[in-house]
C-alpha cells in the first residue's frame, strides 16, 4: 500500500501536467475556431469591396480555410505535447495513401485549378454540361454548384466538367432561338411569316436588333416546317421559348392558318 500511495504521489505531477494540456488545448480549439471563422468573414468582406471575381472568391477562401484549420489542428497537437515533426511525417504517409484511394477527388481538384486558370465559364453564366443546363452559382474546390430552371441545384464533380463538351450560352450578350412551328401544305408561308413576325415583335423579352426573322427549315410529310429565330438575352431563353409557342399557336389560330397533325392519306383501288 506505502508503495502504491508512493507512485500515485509521483504520478499526481504528470496527471495535472496532462489534464492542464488538455484543457489549453480545449481552449485553444474554442479560441481558434472563432478566430479562423471570424478571419474568413474579414477575408470574404474583403473580397467582396475589392470586387475580387467571385468565380475565384470562394476557392480562395475554401483554402485559406482548410490551411487554418490545418494549423489550428497541429497547434492543438503541440500542445497536447505530441511531437509534430514525427506526427507531420505520420501525416504524410497517410495523405499518400490517401490520395492514392481518392484519385478521383484529386483529378477534380485538377479539374477546379484548369477551369480557374482557363476560365471557360464564370459564376453567374448559364451553361449546359453533363445533360445539365442552367446557372452557375458556385465554383468549389471539388464541385460546381449549378441551379437549373426548375430552381433545382445539381452538384458536379469539377473534374467532369473539365474533361467534357460544355456550351456557354452567356458567353456573349445575345444569343438566336430557333423555336419550331409547322404549318400546312396549304396555307400562306407569307402570311404566316407576317403574323410570327408580329408575335416576336410584340413579346418585350426580344430584342430589336440583330432583327427576328421566320425560315422554311423543312418540307416534312405533313407540313411545311417554320423555324421562329429571335434574338434574346441568354438568361431570357426558356422564357421566351415557351412565350413563343404559345402565342404563335393562338396567333396562327386567329388567322386561320392550320396547325396541322400527322396523317396518312390511303388509296384504295379496285381490282
Amino acid at each position: 500500500m506505502i508503495e502504491l500511495a508512493q507512485h500515485f504521489e509521483s504520478m499526481v505531477p504528470y496527471l495535472i501536467s496532462i489534464a492542464g494540456r488538455i484543457v489549453l488545448a480545449i481552449l485553444l480549439f474554442i479560441v481558434g475556431y472563432g478566430l479562423i471563422n471570424f478571419f474568413l468573414k474579414v477575408i470574404k468582406n474583403a473580397f467582396n469591396k475589392r470586387k475580387i471575381d467571385p468565380t475565384l472568391s470562394p476557392f480562395l477562401l475554401s483554402i485559406i480555410s482548410i490551411f487554418l484549420k490545418i494549423s489550428l489542428f497541429l497547434a492543438i497537437a503541440a500542445t497536447l505535447g505530441i511531437q509534430t515533426a514525427s506526427f507531420l511525417a505520420i501525416l504524410g504517409a497517410a495523405g499518400l495513401a490517401v490520395g492514392l484511394a481518392l484519385q478521383g477527388s484529386l483529378s477534380n481538384f485538377a479539374g477546379t485549378t484548369l477551369l480557374l486558370f482557363f476560365r471557360p465559364f464564370k459564376v453567374g453564366d448559364y451553361i449546359k454540361t453533363q445533360d445539365v443546363e442552367g446557372t452557375v452559382r458556385e465554383i468549389q474546390v471539388f464541385n460546381s454548384i449549378i441551379e437549373d430552371n426548375d430552381n433545382v441545384r445539381h452538384i458536379i464533380p469539377n473534374g467532369i466538367i473539365a474533361n467534357n463538351r460544355m456550351t456557354v450560352t452567356t458567353a456573349n450578350n445575345h444569343i438566336r432561338l430557333n423555336v419550331p412551328i409547322g404549318i400546312s401544305y396549304g396555307s400562306d408561308i407569307a402570311q404566316a411569316r407576317n403574323v410570327l413576325l408580329e408575335v416576336m415583335k410584340n413579346n418585350p423579352l426580344v430584342l430589336d436588333s440583330p432583327a427576328a426573322e421566320v425560315v422554311v427549315t423543312n418540307l416534312a410529310d405533313s407540313s411545311v416546317n417554320l423555324a421562329l429565330r429571335p434574338w434574346v438575352n441568354p438568361a431570357n431563353k426558356p422564357r421566351v421559348t415557351v412565350d413563343l409557342l404559345e402565342t404563335g399557336k393562338l396567333a396562327l389560330d386567329k388567322a386561320k392558318i392550320e396547325i396541322p397533325f400527322p396523317q396518312r392519306v390511303v388509296h384504295l383501288h379496285n381490282s
